[in-house]
């Protein structure tokens, strides 16, 4: 069992300082819109992963006009308690710490304290490009594969040298076989790593997908992953062969997990192409579910859930079905914010068991629980 009791926030986003203290395994979060729901959310993403969900620039999670931030939360992982500290000074430099022990990488952490993220922006794992498809997936096997998130890690920063080794030639006018091999060596191994282990995790991902679809959606559709890469007909070394030409126009590598997809299916088709909102909300909340359920299996016990505003992208037949999964089925705990505290203490009181409301009130009054 994973639960957090505690967190406070230092000139993290619009909070200048707050403390929350939670008792009980479901917590709705209510108050008015710009009062710092989402960002509540995303402090305690960051204490498990390391990272805001919605920025990958730190200095955007700096209060306005501040140097720097500081999070504190006290979390209970199987009855043994986890104190967790991140400091960012503003310049750059980042300092995390576990039970008061320091990380040399705070890469490390990830996956100890796994949480799971619904957001309404995660719509772009559907419509959106391929990026966030590859996030959706690396952000899964990160937390339950240390060696993942070092093999991906230096495939990124290899990708970087090599698009940079072919500015620089284009630049020089000239070309060095000799070295960009050794590149293409390096780039290699941590690539064929990161494709096997997603190739067979997409494997298992799908009939659960399809299974929590089918119950989200209420209805017998076909819903199908394809996992796209060019690395499932094609070696490395054929591929850089292959693009050789184009990599050098481009200046940039045009071949490599860096562009592998998911391609989704409804009935045979595109999935983006025919599916209503509906649909669309109904295989998020599936695929999200489904990062849930595999993290769960993997670790023995239920990550954090944090629902941001799903109410207003559910009907209420999808909500209660929804909040039964998460609630009644899981033992993991659970945050879920509304604007509307009648709204969610309603939903809350239908499950049957315990919650917790965190109201956030404008002015420098401390937040209100109940």
């Amino acid at each position: 069992m994973l639960s957090l009791q505690k967190i406070s926030l230092t000139h993290f986003k619009n909070y200048d300082f707050s403390a929350f203290d939670f008792t009980e395994k479901v917590v709705g979060i209510c108050g008015l819109n710009g009062l710092g729901k989402t960002n509540l959310l995303d402090a305690i993403y960051y204490c498990c992963f390391t990272k805001s969900y919605f920025t990958n620039t730190d200095q955007l999670n700096i209060g306005f006009d501040k140097e720097g931030f500081r999070l504190e939360a006290r979390f209970e992982k199987n009855d043994q308690p986890q104190k967790v500290i991140c400091i960012h000074r503003g310049t750059g430099k980042k300092e995390f710490s576990l039970n008061d022990a320091g990380y040399d990488k705070v890469s490390k952490h990830i996956g100890i304290l796994p949480s799971v993220m619904i957001a309404p922006d995660d719509v772009e794992i559907i419509i959106g490009g391929s990026e966030g498809r590859r996030k959706y997936i690396d952000t899964i096997l990160c937390q339950l594969d240390a060696d993942y998130l070092q093999q991906l890690m230096v495939y990124n920063k290899v990708l970087q040298q090599r698009n940079s080794l072919l500015k620089r030639f284009a630049e020089q006018g000239s070309w060095d076989n000799a070295l960009l091999d050794i590149i293409n060596m390096q780039l290699s191994a941590p690539g064929k790593y990161v494709f096997e282990k997603r190739s067979s995790f997409i494997a298992e991902l799908k009939p659960i997908v399809q299974d929590l679809y089918h119950r989200l959606a209420g209805n017998a559709e076909v819903i199908n992953i394809n996992y796209e890469s060019q690395l499932i007909s094609e070696s490395f070394g054929q591929l850089f062969s292959r693009n050789i030409e184009k990599d050098r126009i481009l200046q940039r590598t045009n071949g490599g997990i860096h562009k592998d997809d998911l391609k989704f299916e409804l009935n045979g088709q595109i999935f983006r192409s025919i599916a209503s909102q509906g649909q669309r909300k109904s295989l998020l909340f599936a695929l999200k579910l489904a990062e849930y359920q595999l993290i769960k299996k993997y670790k023995g016990f239920s990550p954090i859930l944090l629902l941001d505003d799903v109410f207003e992208k559910l009907d209420d037949v999808r909500m209660r079905q929804l909040l039964h999964w998460v609630c009644n089925e899981n033992a993991g705990q659970v945050f879920i914010t509304d604007t509307h505290r009648e709204r969610l203490e309603g939903s809350l009181k239908g499950l049957g068991m315990g919650f917790q409301i965190v109201e956030l009130i404008a002015g420098d009054r401390p937040p209100a629980t109940g």
